[in-house]
């Protein structure tokens, strides 16, 4: 969704006394190309021609460059923290000490599967359907390779509390529609696992023929599983994944598992409030229990463990993990150890490493900027909302008191999380990883029956992100994406609005999409809108639907609107709103100048495309399409300026222009 380099506080306070640049490389232009044909290719092609995709990575675009340079950052801060003489205990020595027992590969490789033999002895051990339950039970405090988990959450229509939340997993591959679909590719990708499953399970020490017959034991088992779990459009309403239910109700679904056991290592009551996300799915896990043979269930659990735990264990198994990562990403070589490290401890003390991030990279002046944007892009809503002649009186009421209440988060939270009671050895990677990941489970679960706190960030500061998320009506911008060219403090208003303004109104829109719309402004699951209201609502949606069901990715192949009508939406009426915004600003200033040829309608657009110049490997391409709600780069960028009557007046773009939709298909939100 978003991206960017950070300034240090010296540069950003540089830039306020000089003149603003031009922020833009116009060698990243290929002139060749006609903008009003295809405008992705016109601002990015002289970039993408002179950038192939690295090895290491299934794509490479504008956001994968700003990415690299967080990383870069953050190894600076760990490694820096790793040779010094913190106090034992204190957040530096935790992230210094867990990046070096990360980078420390040869003593990972001399403990081989050393720290897996206790789990390991438990699966052994497992004789009897009871034994297998009992161990699924303790399975939920000490990993994650349980066929269901329970997780503490937002009730959705009751935001303000934590309630319990029972969902699923247990698939090896990316989507459910992975077991099912009979394309050629699918069926490689099914092959290509047995095989993957057969390797991992002979460096256990399965004989050839063992670990092949096991692995077509595993499939099986999965299909099962998957045929029972929603598919990635169902999930995308909310109603589909709300069920709530007490004790017994949650029982009744699955007789044959006795959740007591779970509820009473985490301290939880039986009076607490339980939300099912999956219905069937727990009624198929509560059939398998007794319709599979208990050999069976041992044979798959081993698969889970290892195939969980590879990424961190000795090189024999990192490499094939790696193996089957380029089967799905068509990535040709493994990323470098310290790039493995820093994203380690950025998802497990992500908060302590990024409050030094923050502190080194993250300068006041531009949380205030962005403070402004953010309010400036607010009141422009404000507007279109309250002048939307689409909508009656009380729908418009209740989307401008959404609005009211939304809660803007920028950089970093106001206070970070203590991570005390995590043990960190410098010795032991593996155990670090389960230390800090039962800490963060207990951590969450201990909110259950609390207030929620909105304090709680969704992502790490050096996230290269952002978010909105409807139960706590609230958008997200991570110090890490607050960067050139996303966000640039030396460069003008239209490059900043097309850029990090699209975003800030991306996210605002996520509030009143199709799956946004359906939360109040307290975040709770409720209709505001009038029958009439929805119905209007929904051609507006059906547009969007149709244009990306039938834009040529290549190859035959198309998006799913379906799966990507939210964020396709939250494009269009972010850069609507951005740029309304963006003319809002202007309001009593002198007419901008021109910039290295461009007017500053023409820049905010190239700024625009400029963040969605990627490129993907075929592997990964089809991955995208199959699994991710965000459309591939370069159709978030041509199918969202396809229908900007701004955008077309910019660059006198006519219809018949590929740039250009039929005026009477052209969709539009606000």
């Amino acid at each position: 969704m978003r991206a960017l380099r950070l300034l240090l506080t010296a540069v950003f306070t540089a830039a306020l006394a000089f003149p603003q640049s031009s922020a833009f490389d116009k060698s990243s232009l290929d002139p060749t190309c006609k903008p009003c044909n295809d405008f992705w290719r016109y601002t990015n092609g002289g970039w993408l021609d002179r950038n192939p995709i690295p090895d290491r990575y299934p794509s490479w675009g504008t956001l994968s460059v700003i990415t690299e340079g967080n990383r870069e950052r953050l190894r600076t801060i760990l490694e820096s923290a790793a040779k010094s003489n913190a106090l034992a205990g204190s957040a530096e020595r935790k992230i210094g000490d867990l990046y070096a027992s990360c980078m420390d590969t040869t003593a990972i490789d001399a403990r081989g599967i050393t720290p897996l033999q206790h789990d390991l002895a438990r699966i052994a051990a497992v004789q009897t359907v009871p034994q297998l339950a009992s161990l699924l039970a303790s399975l939920q405090r000490t990993s994650n390779i349980a066929p269901v988990s329970l997780r503490g959450g937002q009730d959705l229509k009751n935001s303000k509390d934590v309630i319990i939340q029972i969902g699923g997993g247990g698939l090896s591959l990316p989507d459910r529609d992975y077991y099912f679909k009979d394309d050629p590719r699918s069926k490689e990708i099914r092959e290509k696992l047995l095989l993957q499953i057969a390797k991992m399970l002979a460096l256990l020490g399965d004989t050839p023929d063992t670990a092949a017959a096991s692995a077509k034991t595993i499939l099986a088992f999965e299909t099962e599983l998957a045929g029972a779990t929603m598919t990635n459009v169902q999930r995308r309403d909310p109603y589909s994944r709300y069920h709530k239910m007490d004790f017994a109700g949650l029982a009744a679904l699955t007789p044959a598992f006795d959740w007591k056991p779970v509820y009473a290592q985490f301290n939880l009551s039986e009076s607490t409030p339980i939300n099912v996300g999956e219905p069937d799915y727990l009624k198929k896990f509560n059939a398998q229990l007794s319709a599979v043979p208990v050999a069976d269930w041992k044979i798959w659990l081993r698969w889970r463990l290892i195939d969980a735990a590879a990424p961190s264990l000795s090189k024999p198994f990192v490499d094939q993990d790696f193996a089957f990562r380029t089967v799905l990403t068509g990535v040709k070589e493994q990323q470098p150890r310290w790039q493995t490290c820093v994203a380690t401890v950025d998802r497990t003390l992500g908060e302590a490493l990024g409050e030094v991030f923050v502190q080194k990279h993250f300068p006041p002046e531009a949380k205030r900027r962005m403070n402004e944007l953010v309010e400036n892009l607010r009141a422009t809503l404000r507007e279109e909302l309250s002048n939307a002649a689409w909508l009656e009186p009380a729908t418009r009421q209740a989307a401008v008191a959404k609005l009211n209440a939304f809660v803007a988060k920028i950089g970093y939270p106001d206070k970070f999380r203590d991570y005390g009671k995590v043990a960190i050895d410098p010795a032991k990677y593996y155990e670090n990883l389960r230390a800090a990941s039962l800490n963060d489970r207990l951590y969450r679960l201990a909110k259950i029956g609390q207030p929620v706190d909105r304090n709680e960030w969704g992502m790490t500061p050096p996230t290269v992100n952002a978010y909105y998320s409807p139960p706590m009506n609230e958008i997200a911008f991570p110090a890490g994406i607050l960067q050139p060219p996303m966000f640039d403090m030396q460069a003008d208003d239209a490059m900043n609005y097309g850029a990090i303004g699209a975003v800030i109104g991306h996210e605002m829109g996520h509030g009143f999409d199709d799956q946004g719309s359906k939360f109040d402004a307290e975040g709770n699951l409720k209709n505001w809108w009038t029958a009439a209201d929805i119905e209007k609502f929904n051609a507006r949606r059906d547009c969007v639907i149709e244009q990306f069901n039938t834009m040529t990715v290549g190859e035959g192949l198309h998006h799913n609107g379906k799966l990507v009508v939210g964020e396709a939406l939250g494009d269009l009426g972010g850069l609507t709103l951005a740029y309304k915004a963006w003319q809002r600003s202007l309001k009593g200033k002198p007419a901008p100048a021109a910039i290295d040829g461009f007017t500053p309608e023409q820049r905010f657009f190239l700024a625009f495309a400029r963040v969605w110049g990627t490129k993907y490997r075929p592997e990964s391409t089809r991955l995208q399409l199959n699994t991710n709600p965000h459309p591939l780069g370069e159709f978030r960028a041509i199918g969202t300026l396809q229908n900007m009557p701004e955008f077309h007046k910019a660059f006198s773009c006519k219809q018949g222009d590929p740039m250009v939709r039929p005026a009477d298909k052209q969709c539009k939100l606000w």
